[in-house]
C-alpha cells in the first residue's frame, strides 16, 4: 500500500496538468488579436465618412449673396431693402429700414410684408405700391431698385474680368471690343434733366437707364412748402410711374397738379433728350 500511493498521486498530478493545457487551448480564440485589429480598423473607417458629408453640404450653399440697396428718403421715415441673390434670382427680400412711429408703424407692418413678396414675384423694382402707404412702397420700390442694380453689376463686372482674361491673346482683340461694350450698355446710368420752372417751384427730373430702358424716374426738385406739399406728394409718386411704365414724356397731367405735372414732363423730355432717347 505504501509502494502504490505515489504512482497514484503522480498519475492524479499528469491529469490535472494535462487539464490545465486544454483549458488554456480552449480560451485562446477569444483574445486573437487578428479579430481585435479587425474591429479597430473598421471604427476609423466610419468616422472619416461622417466627417466628410457635412463639409460637402456646406460647400453647396455657398452660391447665395446679399445685396443691400440705398437709403430712399421719404416724408415718413428711411426705407432700405436688402435682397438675397442666388444664381440671379431673388430668392428673399426685406426691409433693414422702414418708417416707424405713431400710425406709420401700421403702414409699415401692412405694406411691407406685401412689397417684399411682390419683389420676389415679380423679380424686378416694377412693383404695385400698397394701397394706403405710398411713401413706403414709394421708398420702397427706388431702394429695391438699386439693389437690383447693384446686383446686375456685380454679375456684370465678373463676366467681364472673365472675358477680359479670356482675350490675352492678339487674335481675339476684336471680340474683347465687342465684348466691353455690350457690359457698359448693360450697367445703369442716371440722366438728369434741366430745371423746368413752375408758378409754383422748381421741378427737376432723374432718370436711371439700362441700356436704353428707363427703369427708374424721380424727382429731385418739386415745389414744396404749403398746399405744394400735398400736391407734390400726390402727383410725383404716379409721375414716376407713367414715366417708367411708358418709356417717354407722353404721360398724362396728374389732376389738381397741372403746374408740377406741366414742370415734370419738360424735364422729364429733357432728360431723354441728353439720354439720346
Amino acid at each position: 500500500m505504501r509502494k502504490s500511493h505515489p504512482i497514484r498521486r503522480a498519475v492524479l498530478v499528469g491529469a490535472a496538468t494535462v487539464s490545465g493545457i486544454v483549458l488554456l487551448l480552449s480560451l485562446k480564440p477569444a483574445t486573437d488579436p487578428g479579430s481585435a485589429q479587425a474591429a479597430g480598423g473598421a471604427a476609423p473607417q466610419q468616422g472619416t465618412a461622417v466627417q466628410e458629408q457635412p463639409q460637402g453640404g456646406s460647400a453647396q450653399q455657398t452660391g447665395a449673396q446679399s445685396v443691400t440697396g440705398d437709403v430712399a428718403r421719404t416724408q415718413y421715415g428711411n426705407v432700405q431693402v436688402r435682397l438675397t441673390v442666388s444664381g440671379g434670382k431673388i430668392t428673399k427680400a426685406e426691409a433693414v429700414q422702414a418708417p416707424k412711429g405713431g400710425l406709420s408703424d401700421q403702414k409699415t407692418a401692412m405694406a411691407v410684408p406685401k412689397l417684399n413678396q411682390e419683389a420676389v414675384a415679380a423679380q424686378s423694382a416694377q412693383i404695385d405700391a400698397v394701397s394706403g402707404a405710398t411713401y413706403t412702397s414709394g421708398g420702397y420700390k427706388q431702394s429695391l431698385q438699386s439693389a437690383i442694380d447693384k446686383a446686375k453689376a456685380a454679375s456684370g463686372g465678373s463676366g467681364s474680368s472673365g472675358s477680359a482674361g479670356g482675350s490675352g491673346s492678339s487674335g481675339s482683340s476684336g471680340s474683347s471690343g465687342s465684348s466691353g461694350s455690350s457690359g457698359s450698355s448693360a450697367q445703369a446710368r442716371t440722366v438728369t434733366g434741366n430745371v423746368a420752372q413752375t408758378q409754383y417751384g422748381n421741378v427737376q427730373v432723374r432718370l436711371t437707364l439700362s441700356g436704353d430702358k428707363i427703369t427708374k424716374a424721380e424727382a429731385v426738385q418739386a415745389p414744396k412748402g404749403g398746399v405744394s406739399d400735398q400736391k407734390t406728394a400726390l402727383a410725383i409718386p404716379k409721375l414716376n410711374q407713367e414715366a417708367v411704365s411708358a418709356q417717354s414724356a407722353n404721360i398724362d397731367a396728374v389732376s389738381g397738379a397741372t403746374y408740377t405735372s406741366a414742370g415734370y414732363k419738360q424735364s422729364l423730355q429733357s432728360a431723354l433728350d441728353k439720354a439720346g432717347g
